[in-house]
């Protein structure tokens, strides 16, 4: 029988869960967010709450209800090949594609590029991802209790620093929140906007990757049942996802107040930088780069152990886990000097792609009970929403990539043909009819039974 956890139990394991969430992404897309927003902040906070804490909490409670143990596990529920595609794909987005040179950029963005003449921001980017790789580097082969050190000192402080931050913000706004027009698709669509801005945060895709981390901790607390392993998930995920929720919000109207003065700044590094140092100083900026500093390297280097040993483990006979540690770090060394806008630029065509495919996971391990995991509905979804999330990845490329890809040919026709298509969200209708097209085959096989 599972034992009924504490309320102590339930404080570590959401303070835990908010620990594998809250990193480098969460702190810098509310601000440019709510910057561009401006008064239709609410609509895009509403939609950028929805997938960046929504939709994590659902990717849990989906590991724990469906019974896998890991990543693998759960895309074999779509086939084995699959899974090595979606898994690799996965992590190497967490990895060392963005999310791992993320934390160098914004790090640098935050701490070091408002203090340096223009001319001098690559030379001086070069210089600090590679201090910060090699540091990363050296903890990640060394594990430490640097971690820990980091993880219940820094992380309080910094936490502590940004409250501080953002309540002075509101209780001495720059100005009014409609006061500045939305720009772009936040004028038409900012719900929509917000829903898509929220992808950039990749805790849907961590959720997967790391959900395991917190079941087998309530496991290890005695709750044996997928029922209520999903149940404690949940409750446990109230709290964290609350927070996440509430500093999204302050975060994203802050930025939408600093607009007044400050205008639409390059990236969210930027913008939180300047609203640090118009209410504290110099002092202010300094202390908040300091922090988010060394909050990165922290997440920084838990994502290179976790790349290393899944790679290690999913192609036992490449690379030893030592060799994958020294590739990714390189790799995000050189991906990081692309700088913190650009890295952004080039990981929107791939959300776009990997997204739909793990939403859609996501929702049919949650149900998959209804139809027994039937393979055939996975496989009905997937198919449709892989080809349909190809043409959004297209979509969302630059100018001059879709141009020398011919891409207008596949693009035309799809917009004319697909519901959503213009918003990012071509993928609903086909993942639809192929949940239609599943549910049919497998209930038409029970009646026939």
């Amino acid at each position: 029988m599972d034992r009924k956890l504490t309320a102590r139990e339930y404080v570590f394991l959401s303070s835990m869960l908010f620990g594998l969430f809250f990193g480098a992404g969460n702190l810098i897309f509310p601000v440019h967010m709510g910057q561009q927003a401006g008064s239709a902040v609410w609509p895009a906070v509403a939609g950028f709450c929805l997938t960046g804490v929504g939709l994590p909490l659902l990717g849990i409670a989906a590991m724990g209800i469906s019974r896998s143990d890991g990543l693998f596990e759960l895309g074999c529920l779509v086939g084995k090949k699959y899974s090595y595609f979606f898994t690799c794909l996965l992590y190497l987005t967490i990895g060392p594609l963005f999310a791992i040179p993320r934390t160098a950029t914004v790090s640098f963005s935050v701490g070091v590029l408002p203090l340096l003449p223009q001319e001098h921001a690559k030379l001086t980017l070069c210089v600090f991802s590679a201090l910060f790789f090699l540091v990363v580097l050296y903890f990640s082969l060394r594990p430490s209790g640097i971690l820990t050190w980091v993880g219940k000192i820094l992380n309080p402080l910094f936490l502590l620093f940004l409250g501080i931050l953002t309540v002075t913000a509101l209780l001495r706004p720059m100005g009014a929140v409609n006061a500045s027009e939305p720009v772009g698709n936040y004028a038409a669509m900012s719900f929509f906007q917000g829903f898509l801005d929220g992808y950039n945060t990749l805790d849907a895709l961590a959720s997967l990757a790391f959900g395991i981390v917190l079941i087998n901790a309530i496991r290890e607390l005695g709750v044996r049942s997928p029922k209520a392993i999903s149940a404690s998930t949940v409750k446990s995920g109230v709290f964290s996802c609350l927070l996440m929720a509430g500093i999204y919000c302050m975060l994203a109207v802050v930025g939408a107040q600093s607009r007044t003065v400050y205008g639409i700044c390059a990236d969210g590094g930027e913008g939180l930088y300047r609203i640090g140092t118009h209410y504290f100083g110099t002092f202010g900026g300094v202390l908040l780069g300091v922090t988010v500093t060394f909050a990165c390297l922290k997440t920084a280097i838990g994502l290179i152990t976790s790349c290393a040993s899944t790679f290690t483990e999913l192609f036992p006979k490449s690379l030893s886990y030592k060799a994958y540690t020294v590739v990714f770090c390189l790799f995000s060394f050189c991906v990081a000097n692309f700088g913190l806008s650009r890295i952004i630029q080039l990981s929107l065509p791939v959300l776009m792609f990997l997204y739909p495919l793990t939403i859609t996971l996501i929702l049919l391990s949650l149900a998959g009970g209804w139809f027994g995991y039937d393979r055939r509905v996975f496989v009905a979804v997937t198919v449709p929403t892989a080809l349909a999330a190809a043409l959004d990845f297209l979509n969302s490329l630059p100018e001059g990539a879709k141009a020398f890809l011919h891409a207008d040919a596949l693009l035309a026709p799809a917009g004319r043909a697909l519901p959503f298509f213009s918003i990012g969200m071509g993928w609903v209708v086909p993942a639809c009819l192929g949940l239609a097209v599943g549910l049919a085959l497998h209930f038409a096989d029970k009646t026939h039974a």
